[in-house]
């Protein structure tokens, strides 16, 4: 009994199976699409999935791990840097698995399996297909029921018209009684401006006036020093030259005096 053996060892050895196996992943992550029976197919289904599971977690570990179930570089180096990248939205279901008949020969069933998002023709269609469904609902009744409203609201929607127009109407009224009052505002307004702007500029008039005069004022004041310090530089100087005149004078009168003592001496001798 197979009770509970989920493995389909593809009647082959445990060694041969798995050499298979990372042979077809190899292919399928290089070339995106391979043919192959059904069986071997869902085989590399639950073969290589958790594979790209894990290269979406770019680490030495897990290239490491995926490296040991391919022993492929390019196949590891294509898997952590493109597919990984194009899949990391995708939480799971990297594969699909296209029925294509049975086989000639030997009948077997045979399929293309592929990775979901390198199948450009489908995306497209898919896209088309989100773009262009549109949801509708039946509403018959609702249709009915909403007329029967639509009549009943008719009168009140009219009612409502004619408040808001008489409204308006007693709006645009006070407005124009507004207006007047508004207007006469303005003026008074604009006469205490005016009268206010003419005040301040007769005060800084009288302002400027008033340094003015202390101006003038302070003028011959500063003449009236000026005159006497003039006056005090004069004295000492007028002093100074009567000073030096008498010295001259008294000069003069000693000089005259020798020189009669000096005659008078002469005269002495030649008396003698």
């Amino acid at each position: 009994m197979r009770h509970r053996k989920k493995i389909n060892h593809l009647s082959r050895k445990r060694g041969h199976r798995h050499a298979m196996l990372s042979n077809m992943a190899t292919s399928l992550i290089l070339h995106k699409r391979i043919t192959t029976t059904t069986a071997k197919a869902k085989a590399l289904k639950i073969y290589i999935e958790p594979l790209i599971t894990r290269a979406k977690d770019d680490t030495t570990h897990s290239r490491r791990q995926v490296f040991k179930y391919l022993q492929d570089k390019e196949a590891t180096a294509e898997l952590f840097r493109e597919i990984a990248e194009k899949v990391a939205d995708r939480p799971g279901g990297y594969t699909r698995i296209i029925k294509l008949g049975n086989r000639l020969g030997d009948n077997a069933d045979m399929c293309i399996i592929e990775l979901v998002d390198y199948n450009e023709n489908m995306l497209a269609e898919k896209a088309a297909a989100r773009k262009s469904s549109s949801r509708r609902r039946r509403g018959g009744k609702k249709k009915s029921e909403t007329t029967a409203q639509t009549d009943a609201s008719a009168p009140k929607e009219e009612a409502a018209e004619q408040a808001t127009a008489e409204a308006t109407t007693e709006t645009s009224t006070e407005e124009v009684a507004a207006e007047p009052k508004a207007e006469a505002a303005e003026t008074a307004e604009e006469v205490k401006e005016e009268a206010s702007a003419e005040a301040a500029e007769e005060k800084t008039a009288e302002k400027d006036e008033q340094p003015s005069a202390k101006a003038e004022e302070e003028k011959p004041v500063e003449k009236k020093k000026e005159e006497k310090t003039e006056e005090v530089e004069e004295t000492p100087a007028a002093e100074a030259k009567e000073d030096k005149s008498a010295s001259a004078e008294a000069k003069d009168d000693k000089s005259d005096a020798e020189e009669d003592k000096k005659e008078d001496k002469a005269d002495e001798k030649n008396k003698e």
